[in-house]
């Protein structure tokens, strides 16, 4: 089999690629055309054959970007553009090793969503009263050891030797983990605690793991806490510390959350922790417009405009095909609406809060019609068009 370093260089790959991502919907018509034109003026090629002679794609760029929800930043890195094109195609390359990952990681996975970790896990707690664990892995593609990595990686690419020595290369810093935003980062992260996943799979617990959220589950308290002695040593061996924060024991009966999702039974919603995110996020925008119109001394309806315009854009489909907007994360999977509800309610209310500065009664005689006519578009009501089968 051909290496994946030298499939990089070749026309035919390209295009498939391209049409790939073009019946998956990750492009626009302004997208598609501006890659398009790359691949055709064979733009890949400079930057490929360095990669062939030994060099890595350099050093990358490094920002702060906010956490989702939060006034938390956190680190992400950015090669060059073309670079990151000829990367993108290298991780779409590298599925061909999908089918070593253990069936229970549910990250960045070919023909696998984080919708199937939640079903999954329906499905096998049916009719069960199992206690579980969650934990969160702190900045964990950044604090990946690449001492640790690069050995379990050399075994995987036992068969592509010279795809081996470009990612040692590219590594070879060390203090930046496998890089949070660049292409191959989801791919190695996976690799990295394929041991974990395998040993659960291997011993049959009810476990899932989309990055670095896990959860798992046991009959009683004791067979929870040795299996959570065992996942806190497999994290102690590969040098990745838990957020406390976001570590939690969940009782039989009491619903779990995962991935944003609060799940109890068959009910599946959104999580308390989500909401409060969101709600953090209205808040602090309405306030940070409210602040923005007073300086700038113009009306009202500007503001709750912009409002809604940077909420209609998180919440439902926009001009990134790579964002993880709520239709595309959470309406696949839920089927109560008891959180789009409580989002709904306090969205209004900001929009409402920003026609007059204030939190009072008189802030309703803006009418529901009149935020719809400013933009404002229903969680619930889009959640239901979307589940009509025409819709």
């Amino acid at each position: 089999m051909e290496g994946i370093l030298g499939q990089l260089a070749c026309q035919a790959v390209w295009e498939e690629f391209l049409a790939h991502r073009l019946m998956k919907g990750r492009f626009t018509w302004n997208l598609f055309q501006d890659a398009d034109a790359f691949v055709a003026e064979e733009k890949y090629r400079s930057i490929v054959e360095a990669f062939l002679r030994g060099d890595a794609p350099g050093i990358p760029e490094c920002r702060l970007i906010n956490k989702m929800g939060t006034s938390k930043k956190r680190t992400v890195y950015s090669f060059p553009p073309d670079d990151t094109r000829v990367l993108k195609l290298m991780s779409y390359l590298l599925y061909r090793y999908d089918d070593r990952f253990a069936p229970n990681c549910y990250s960045f996975r070919r023909g696998v969503k984080a919708s199937d970790a939640i079903f999954r896990l329906r499905k096998a707690l049916r009719g069960r009263r199992m206690w579980a664990y969650k934990l969160d892995i702190h900045d964990y593609f950044n604090s990946i050891s690449i001492p640790v990595l690069l050995p379990i990686l050399r075994n995987l690419l036992a068969d592509d030797p010279a795809l081996y020595r470009f990612f040692e290369r590219m590594l070879a810093d060390g203090s930046r983990g496998v890089m949070a935003g660049t292409p191959t980062a989801p791919f190695l992260a996976d690799v990295y605690l394929m041991e974990v996943d395998r040993y659960f799979a291997d011993a049959g617990v009810i476990y899932a793991r989309y990055s670095d959220d896990i959860i798992l589950f046991a009959p009683d308290r004791d067979t929870l806490e040795t299996y959570k002695s065992t996942l806190l040593d497999f994290l102690s061996k590969y040098r990745l510390a838990v957020n406390p924060s976001k570590e939690r024991i969940y009782a039989p009966d009491e619903p779990f959350d995962f991935l944003g999702f609060k799940c109890l039974g068959s009910a599946i919603d959104i999580s308390e922790a989500t909401r409060r995110k969101m709600k953090g996020k209205i808040r602090r925008a309405a306030r940070a417009l409210q602040r923005w119109r007073i300086r700038k001394d113009f009306g009202p309806e500007r503001a709750m405009k912009g409002l809604i315009r940077i909420f209609m854009g998180k919440f439902f489909e926009d001009d990134d095909p790579d964002a993880l907007t709520w239709s595309r994360w959470f309406f696949p999977v839920i089927n109560r609406t008891e959180g789009l509800r409580e989002i709904d309610r306090y969205l209004q209310q900001y929009i409402r809060y920003l026609g007059t500065g204030r939190h009072t009664k008189a802030n309703y005689r803006t009418r529901y019609h009149d935020l719809k006519t400013l933009g404002y578009r229903s969680l619930v009501h889009e959640y239901y068009v979307n589940k009509r089968p025409n819709a």
